[in-house]
């Protein structure tokens, strides 16, 4: 059986921007990452946790950067 990811919550969401651009992020609830389509990276969330550290971002190809 699957753990369930725990949410993040709705509140911090609004506030989050990209550490680098400063610019919005969206969330990927599947893939548990908030996204800076700008910085071209993702954030992972570990236990409902945003990890903001560009060092820890998975860099989005041109593709997934691309996407709306």
């Amino acid at each position: 059986m699957a753990e369930k990811q725990p949410a993040i919550d709705p509140k911090l969401r609004e506030i989050l921007v990209c550490p680098l651009t400063k610019g919005p992020l969206e969330y990927n609830r599947e893939r548990q990452e908030l996204i800076s389509r700008s910085a071209k990276l993702a954030y992972p969330i570990r236990d409902g946790i945003p990890i903001m550290l560009p060092e820890e971002a998975r860099k989005l190809d041109e593709k997934e950067a691309a996407k709306r």
